[in-house]
């Protein structure tokens, strides 16, 4: 925090020094010494704050420090011919350090140049250009013009007086390059810059004085260059002084600020403008220079234009680029597909493959967005080369991606959909993980399509299709449109009936053996529409799962159920059924606070969260992610949880290790051949073994007839449901259904 202090302290003392210095009478001993004193200063605090700071580029600032001793040498040598020789020689040894010091500040504001250099490009260049030629002109014109025609008493007093303002025009043009160069803009080399701005200044201001009114100038431009003497120094104390890399301009150096814009316009102006003074009229050297200046400017004007429209072309190129293509994959976007697709639609018939992921979220959810990102990226690569050259991959949405096949056959594009569905079977290694992505695949051509959109709504729903079907791929046909609209009739009538109240809760008892008990009943929903009388639950369950209305109508079953199973108990005591089963889908499971409606459900209604199964299929549970933790969080409650339809899934006896699971419910698949000898029987019995072996319940569902009871029965199965025992009514007859266990409870079979 110190040395972030000393800079402003250096400068405060300067000015106090400088102020001192202008009170103190000309020409005398005090006054020589101070001026002296403040230059040598200047340069010792140089080479101080290298050793400070310790700047990546030292050298520049040591050809500083060396230009403020030379400068300061030519003052001593001055005051020594003045006050000791009493001689004023012009020229004279003092004027050798004097020049000598510009080359070693030119130097250093090479040096500092060049440490930006790149980053403003020819296009910084030509703005240094532009600037120093229309200040030139008028540096020529007024200073070095008439310094080099002025009579003199020898050729080398011409020399010497011409080589000040000819320096002075080379320092012009590098503090153009310097002020026109974002890149090297820091602290301390805007301090640079306003000291070498204030050494032009004074030079300049001492050879106007010295032609024009035949004098030295005094202390006219004393304080000009006493205060460029501290502001060099105060740059090299500056923090920033050691800063490497100063702040980049924008790419391409093609921005032009309204400021530098009129800067560059009143350069530009300077060469008319000056053919209206008489000074340069009635000259025809100057005119002639002057007319040169103004080709110079109009060429450096329209290089400087040439490159800002290149600029913008490239840049316009660029944001086009940008807005076809995804930043992540690299593939082309919606966009670019849907611009392929309709060039491809006026020449051909084209065909789409529309690959959807099937819960890409839970993996961004429950690995982090950068392994989701690896995995678009595997597979962005993948579709590629499952496409073909001809093809154009696209990335349409988050977790979409499409081929387009511009001139293909429908059997080009179900091999790439055959492609597509082997990419997806292969794992993918990202973020430590090997992981399996699913997916469904839509197919679809251009065949009397009215445009692109067309094209991908028909691959969107085949997409959807094959999503519900559980296939791999599905082409298209007119009969999807018809299912979906009659799906999207459906889920209307659904959002209608469901606030009409005209769905209705019936239930389905388990029967435990040999007791004859009632187990617990099992919560089905129907649905009786005034025009299309009772639906079926496979009609309109999956339009529910797909338009997220199985999330409201599942919550109102929930509470419903409970709410029955509370008043059979308060009504029937120990005769009432011990649990109620509640099927539960994948999308109520996937959503966020499930675990707080179940238990907002049984507090409303009273029930114990023992009394309570909620039951999910294996496939619900499958993805894993937020469907186990929300069994999880359940169980936390003391809900209990039962695995629906055990058996048909992909991995059912690994979903035991990962499933929080007190039941298992043996598909029908198993039972309806129960009585055959054959595979059937011997996968029921493995699975009740399972079932024990665990300490898991085991529910036999299906069963129709006394013979597949006393099979089961026989296997070692004491839970049963079916319509034997019952079908589901909104009321059973719990006296009916223990009637049917009599038998077992007596010993004998049927």
């Amino acid at each position: 925090m110190r040395h972030e202090r000393i800079w402003r302290w250096w400068i405060a003392g300067g000015l106090a020094a400088i102020a001192g210095y202008s009170l103190l009478p000309a020409d005398t001993l005090p006054a020589s010494l101070t001026y002296n004193v403040i230059g040598l200063a200047s340069a010792l605090a140089i080479v101080w704050a290298v050793r400070l700071h310790r700047p990546p580029r030292a050298a520049m600032w040591y050809w500083f420090a060396a230009g403020q001793v030379m400068s300061v040498l030519g003052d001593l040598t001055f005051e020594y011919y003045d006050d000791v020789l009493h001689q004023q020689p012009y020229p004279s040894v003092a004027d050798v350090f004097y020049i000598a010091s510009y080359p070693m500040l030119i130097v250093g504001l090479l040096l500092l140049v060049r440490q930006g250099r790149g980053r403003g490009g020819p296009a910084g260049l030509i703005d240094a250009a532009i600037v120093a030629t229309g200040l030139g002109l008028a540096f020529w014109v007024f200073v070095l013009h008439p310094i080099a025609a002025g009579s003199a008493a020898s050729e080398l007093e011409r020399i010497i007086s011409t080589t000040y303002p000819a320096v002075d025009v080379l320092l012009l043009a590098i503090l153009a390059r310097l002020f026109t160069d974002s890149g090297t803009r820091t602290p301390s080399t805007r301090l640079l810059g306003l000291a070498a701005a204030l050494l032009l200044a004074a030079d300049t201001t001492f050879s106007l004085v010295t032609l024009y009114n035949d004098g030295d100038g005094g202390h006219v431009v004393d304080g000009p260059f006493l205060l460029s003497y501290v502001l060099w120094a105060a740059a090299a104390l500056h923090p920033s002084m050691a800063v490497s890399e100063p702040g980049r301009p924008p790419a391409g150096g093609a921005v032009v600020r309204l400021a530098r814009l009129g800067a560059f316009g009143a350069c530009a102006l300077v060469a008319p403008a000056m053919l209206f003074l008489p000074v340069v009229g009635g000259n025809a050297v100057d005119r002639q220079t002057v007319a040169f200046g103004a080709i110079v400017l109009f060429l450096l004007v329209m290089a400087r234009m040439a490159g800002y429209m290149g600029a913008v072309q490239r840049h316009s190129g660029e944001l086009e680029r940008l807005a076809l293509r995804d930043d992540l994959t690299g593939l082309g976007n919606r966009r670019l597909c849907v611009r392929a697709l309709e060039a491809a639609l006026d020449s051909g018939r084209p065909e789409m493959v529309l690959l959807g992921l099937s819960n890409f979220k839970t993996v961004n959810d429950e690995l982090g967005h950068p392994v989701g990102d690896q995995i678009l990226v595997e597979l962005a690569a993948r579709a590629v080369a499952a496409a073909g050259p001809d093809a154009v991959v696209s990335r349409m949405s988050g977790d979409e991606f499409a081929v387009l096949l511009p001139h293909p056959s429908a059997a080009d594009a179900a091999l790439v959909a055959l492609r597509l569905a082997g990419a997806l079977r292969e794992p993918i290694r990202a973020g430590g993980h090997e992981l399996l992505v699913t997916g469904a695949i839509g197919l679809a051509d251009g065949a009397g399509a009215a445009g692109a959109a067309e094209v991908v709504r028909r691959a969107g729903v085949a997409k959807s299709a094959a999503r519900q079907s559980g296939d791999p791929a599905t082409r298209w046909t007119p009969a999807l449109d018809e299912r979906a609209t009659e799906h999207a009739r459906l889920g209307a009538e659904m959002r209608a009936g469901l606030d009409a109240g005209q769905f209705r809760v019936v239930y389905q008892p388990i029967v435990r053996l040999p007791e004859g008990r009632i187990r617990g009943v099992e919560a089905l929903v129907r649905w009786d529409n005034p025009g299309r009388g009772t639906v079926s639950p496979d009609s309109f369950i999956p339009v529910a799962e797909q338009n997220g209305l199985i999330v409201e109508l599942g919550a109102w079953i929930m509470r419903t159920a409970c709410r029955r199973l509370a008043d059979w108990r308060a009504a029937l005591g120990d005769g009432a059924p011990e649990v109620v089963s509640v099927n539960v889908s994948a999308r109520q499971l996937a959503r966020p606070g499930f675990a707080e409606t179940v238990a907002a459900s049984l507090a409303a209604t009273g029930l114990p969260a023992s009394c309570l199964v909620v039951e999910v299929t294996e496939t619900a549970v499958f993805e894993g992610g937020q469907a186990i933790t929300a069994l999880h969080e359940l169980r936390a409650l003391g809900v209990r949880v039962a695995l629906d339809d055990f058996g048909t899934g992909h991995s059912s006896l690994g979903l035991l290790q990962t499933v929080p699971v007190d039941t298992l419910k043996v598909d029908k698949s198993f039972v309806d051949r129960i009585t055959d000898a054959g595979r059937h029987a011997v996968i029921a019995e493995a699975l009740i073994q399972i079932s024990a072996g665990l300490g898991l319940d085991a529910v036999a569902e299906g069963v129709e007839s006394a013979a597949q009871a006393d099979a089961l029965y026989r296997l070692g199965y004491r839970l049963l449901q079916g319509y034997y025992f019952g079908h589901p009514v909104a009321d059973p007859d719990f006296d009916l259904i223990r009637a049917r266990a009599m038998p077992y409870r007596m010993g004998t079979s049927r």
